[in-house]
C-alpha cells in the first residue's frame, strides 16, 4: 500500500513540532536539514558567550526520532523544488519525492542591503555564529594583553552589539557579566572592568516589542551593569576597525549583529510572491496559494493574525504551526473537514538582562528583576529536549551562580588575526 509521503525541511521548531504531531499509520515522514542536528536558538547566545557548550543547546535529529521508524533523517542542503514532478532538489543531485511538503526553513541574518557588513558584524543564528562569536570575544582580551598602544587596547576592549531586541539585550548582559566579573582577576596586564560594552538600537528604546514600563527597566539594568545604550541613531558604517553611529565613530574590534532577518530561499523555490523580508506570503490555512501541497510554516512564512500584524518569529510561533499544518494533513487523509484559518496563541515575551534580572510580559501581567529571571530560566529549561539537556543547562546555571565563573571558555578553532599572515 502506498504510504502518503510527508517531507519538511528544517529541523527548526516548526519543522521538528510538525514531526512530532504528524502520527498517522498511513504516513511516511522524512526530515531535510542541512545539519545534523536540532538547535535551541533561544539559548545560543549563552554558548556564544562561553556561559554554555555547544552539546548542552543542539541534539542529533536522528536521535531525537529513534524511537520513530516512520520518520528517515537526510543530511542535505535543499537549492530547488520541482513542483510539477512533486520533488525536492539537494545540492548533490538527488531528488526526494513528496504528496505534501513542509517547508520550515528559517531565516538568516539580514543587513538591510549592507552585505559587506558580515565578516565584520557576524550575525546569530546557527552554532558556527555562536563559536565564531566566541572566539572573537575571548581573543579580544587575549590580544589586548599583549597590546601595548593604549587606543589599540581600548578598541580591543570595546564590544558593540547592533540591534537592541532580545538577543541584542541578553549579548550585552552576558558579555558586561563576563568582562566585568568572570575575567577580573585572570589577567596581569589589563583591567577587564574597563572593558566597553556599547549596544547601538536605531529606535527610540531596547526591546521594542515589550512595554514601555519594561523596555525602560531593562535599559536601567543594562546601564547598571556597565552597558552603554544607544539609542534613536542607526550604525551607518561597520569595517574592521569599528563601526559609526550616525556621524560618530566608535573603535571597536569585535562588533556582533543582532538587528534584522531574511528569509531563507524558499520563496523562490517556489516562485511565489514574498514579502520584503523574503517570508512566503502564505493563506489562512500556511498553504501556498494554488499550492495546497506546500506548507510554509516558522521564520519562512509571513504569517498574519486577525489584526493584520504579522505574528513574530519566535519559537512559540513556528511550533504551533507546524501543530497546526499536521493536523490539517492527518485530517485530510482521514476526509475530515478542514479546520479554521490558523489562529496564534501568543504566550508573552521574555527577556533576561544580567544576573537576576529579566522581564517577561505575559499579555497584561509584566514582570521583572529576580522573579521573572526564575521564571524565564525554568521555562527555558521546561521546553530543551531530554532530561539531560535540562540537567546539563541548570548544573551550568547553577555553577555560574555560584562561582561566577563560565564554564565553555575554550578557544578551539584559530582564527587569522589582524598582523597575522
Amino acid at each position: 500500500m502506498h504510504k502518503h509521503k510527508v517531507v519538511i525541511v528544517g529541523a527548526g521548531f516548526g519543522g521538528m513540532q510538525a514531526a512530532r504531531s504528524l502520527r498517522h499509520p498511513d504516513i511516511e515522514i522524512t526530515i531535510i536539514d542541512r545539519r545534523n542536528h536540532h538547535l535551541f536558538q533561544p539559548l545560543l547566545y549563552q554558548v556564544a558567550t562561553t556561559l554554555l557548550a555547544t552539546s548542552e543547546i543542539a541534539w542529533p535529529i536522528r536521535s531525537v526520532f529513534r524511537n520513530r521508524p516512520d520518520i528517515s533523517t537526510l543530511l542535505g542542503d535543499v537549492v530547488g523544488i520541482d513542483r510539477e514532478q512533486k520533488r525536492v532538489v539537494l545540492r548533490d543531485g538527488h531528488t526526494v519525492p513528496f504528496d505534501t511538503l513542509i517547508l520550515a526553513t528559517g531565516a538568516r541574518h539580514a543587513y538591510f542591503g549592507r552585505d559587506e557588513w558580515e565578516p565584520y558584524a557576524p550575525g546569530l543564528k546557527a552554532l558556527e555564529d555562536a563559536t565564531t562569536i566566541r572566539r572573537r570575544l575571548l581573543l579580544a582580551f587575549e590580544r589586548a594583553e599583549l597590546e601595548t598602544d593604549p587606543k589599540a587596547r581600548e578598541a580591543l576592549l570595546t564590544f558593540a552589539i547592533i540591534g537592541g531586541g532580545p538577543t541584542g539585550v541578553e549579548l550585552a548582559g552576558i558579555i558586561a557579566q563576563l568582562a566585568h566579573h568572570t575575567l577580573v582577576k585572570e589577567f596581569r596586564s589589563i583591567d577587564t572592568r574597563t572593558s566597553r560594552i556599547v549596544l547601538v538600537e536605531a529606535g527610540p528604546r531596547v526591546l521594542p516589542a515589550f512595554h514601555p514600563d519594561l523596555s525602560g527597566y531593562a535599559e536601567r539594568a543594562l546601564e547598571k551593569i556597565g552597558v552603554t545604550i544607544r539609542t534613536g541613531i542607526p550604525v551607518t558604517s561597520c569595517g574592521e576597525d569599528g563601526i559609526r553611529i550616525g556621524e560618530t565613530f566608535v573603535p571597536a574590534q569585535t562588533v556582533i549583529w543582532a538587528a534584522g532577518v531574511q528569509a531563507s530561499k524558499a520563496g523562490q523555490w517556489l516562485d511565489c510572491p514574498t514579502d520584503r523580508a523574503g517570508r512566503v506570503i502564505v493563506e489562512p490555512d500556511l498553504t501556498v496559494k494554488g499550492m495546497p501541497e506546500i506548507f510554509v510554516i516558522g521564520d519562512t512564512a509571513l504569517v498574519t493574525g486577525p489584526d493584520g500584524k504579522p505574528v513574530p518569529g519566535i519559537a512559540p510561533a513556528a511550533k504551533q504551526q507546524g501543530k497546526y499544518a499536521a493536523g490539517i494533513i492527518r485530517d485530510r487523509l482521514s476526509s475530515k473537514p478542514s479546520p479554521k484559518a490558523f489562529r496564534y496563541r501568543h504566550l508573552g515575551n521574555l527577556a533576561t538582562i544580567g544576573p537576576s534580572a529579566a522581564v517577561i510580559e505575559l499579555g497584561r501581567i509584566r514582570l521583572k528583576g529576580w522573579l521573572a529571571w526564575w521564571i524565564w530560566g525554568l521555562a527555558h529549561i521546561y521546553f530543551l529536549i531530554g532530561t539531560r539537556s535540562r540537567l546539563a543547562v541548570a548544573m551550568s546555571w547553577l555553577w555560574t551562580a555560584v562561582t561566577g565563573l563560565h564554564s565553555a571558555r575554550l578557544i578551539t578553532q584559530k582564527e587569522t588575526l589582524k598582523g597575522e599572515v
